[in-house]
């Protein structure tokens, strides 16, 4: 079963080049059952984007991995920070 890893970021705007660069790092990440990790931006308001950690198993723990929780405190000084995990439906 899968667990999917949802961030969603509300960028204040300041710091963009930080932050682009910082979100194209990410390809380079590898952990042990990382499937994926990709990003995306909102089709109509560009201060919103998600990051997506696909995994081919369960995350241990409701709050989800280290790797994303690490994540999601570094983007919290770009703005307003939420994450879920998802489990994959049977």
């Amino acid at each position: 079963m899968r667990t999917l890893e949802v961030i969603k970021v509300r960028t204040t705007g300041k710091d963009r080049d930080a932050l682009d660069a910082f979100l194209r790092s990410l390809g380079q990440v590898r952990e042990e059952s990382l499937l994926s990790v990709k990003w995306y931006r909102h089709a109509s308001l560009y201060s919103d984007l998600a990051v997506h950690f696909l995994w081919s198993e369960p995350i241990i723990g409701p709050r989800g991995s280290s790797l994303a929780l690490r994540l999601a405190e570094t983007l919290g000084a770009f703005g307003l920070v939420d994450h879920s995990v998802w489990v994959e439906g049977s």
